[in-house]
């Protein structure tokens, strides 16, 4: 088959959940013969102008650099490019780009839509950029030939608001059983002797609370914080401003490099995970991968993931709890991050790959997404835009 992959920044990837899930499955779709494109933005990284990776076509296009506008703009860029090399199978990553699904309809090809979490939950996007998301849900529901949903709990949600079928598929999670330590002593670290968050900074990503939880602590050991946000100034600045208090508080901004990135979560005494609505994080599964301890803000999508394994927070004064109990005793916090990682049998990457796989065949030979009882589906998605389009009136 020939299957193009739109919607996401593109790949060589770097920890972002999509880009992560097109370079691991894309790859792997190559290995099994199929022809893969992957649609790219085109300023960015190093080797960004490359014309394949791990044998992956890869086509760059432009995009705005506006935060309501940069998906939207490489999107449609991307769909119109795929509407004449008409793909057999078009995946699109985010229902955010529902709207711009007719255009690969133009010509007749099968789109599996993988819908991501509750975007319309972020704080970034505010009322309009919300009401935009929900009707977005709607018309990935009405457009799409398959929807695929990477947790139960996305799952359930597609059920109760669309009376409409989800292919649940995961993602991998890597093991990581030698990763060393020349890096992290580089950055006059030592193993088991820091607290680790890997995440973009956004609120609800609750960075704020995990430096606020450590600074409530008697932690001795550093916070090592990974991350930063393209759109995210004041919170950003928010966060320096907090870490200032504590000189044990370390901001490493973005890390590219994956060897450094995997010896962090590989040698963390503990890695604090603050994901709230999104579905199954990579993140998190690179973590348990390593057997980084892992402590996570108590929602659905991560109570998923870690069941007993984890350990569990809604506030700064839970995480400071969290933090000083996995000082006190060490070697007990090290076992539970070890017998994590027996768990995780269904997050392989090449059982990930071989679903999509069969989904894109089973679309590209005409089959049709489940739905609820007879006309609960339809009433559904009408109702739910119906609702969207009432709020816009008022």
């Amino acid at each position: 088959m020939r299957i193009s992959m739109i919607g996401t920044r593109g790949v060589p990837a770097r920890y972002g959940g999509f880009e992560t899930c097109v370079e691991e499955v894309g790859r792997r779709l190559v290995e099994r013969g199929h022809e893969v494109t992957v649609y790219c933005r085109g300023a960015g990284v190093r080797s960004a102008r490359a014309e394949s990776h791990c044998g992956m076509r890869l086509v760059h296009l432009p995009a705005l650099r506006r935060k309501t506008l940069e998906t939207l703009s490489h999107t449609a860029l991307s769909a119109l490019h795929a509407v004449v090399r008409r793909p057999d199978v078009a995946v699109v990553f985010n229902a955010a780009n529902a709207p711009l699904l007719p255009l690969l309809r133009l010509r007749g090809t099968p789109t599996i839509t993988h819908v991501d979490g509750l975007e319309w939950k972020r704080a970034k996007w505010g009322p309009a950029g919300s009401a935009y998301y929900r009707r977005a849900e709607a018309l990935a529901v009405r457009w799409s030939d398959a929807l695929i949903a990477d947790a139960w709990g996305i799952q359930d949600y597609y059920r109760d608001r669309f009376g409409t079928e989800t292919e649940y598929i995961p993602y991998g999670a890597p093991i990581l059983s030698e990763v060393g330590t020349d890096g992290i002593t580089e950055l006059g670290l030592r193993p088991r002797h820091y607290h680790l968050v890997v995440a973009r900074f956004e609120p609800e990503n609750h960075v704020h609370v995990a430096v606020d939880g450590y600074l409530r602590s008697n932690a001795r050991h550093p916070l090592v914080v990974v991350g930063s946000a393209p759109y995210a100034d004041e919170y950003t600045a928010s966060i320096k401003r907090a870490a200032k208090r504590n000189p044990n508080v370390r901001l490493l901004g973005g890390v590219w490099d994956q060897k450094l990135l995997d010896q962090l979560y590989g040698n963390a005494l503990t890695y604090i995970h603050g994901h709230s609505v999104g579905g199954t994080n990579p993140s998190l599964l690179r973590a348990m991968g390593a057997g980084a301890p892992t402590s996570a803000f108590d929602v659905r999508f991560n109570r998923e993931v870690l069941g007993s394994f984890g350990r569990y927070f809604r506030d700064a004064a839970d995480l400071a709890a969290l933090c000083d109990a996995a000082e006190a005793d060490p070697a007990s916090t090290s076992l539970r991050g070890q017998e994590q990682v027996q768990s995780l049998d269904r997050y392989t990457w090449d059982g990930v790959a071989e679903k999509y796989e069969e989904l894109a065949a089973r679309v590209l030979l005409g089959g049709k997404r489940k739905s609820a009882p007879p006309g609960r589906a339809k009433a559904a998605v009408t109702t739910a835009v119906s609702r969207q389009e009432t709020k816009e009136v008022r």
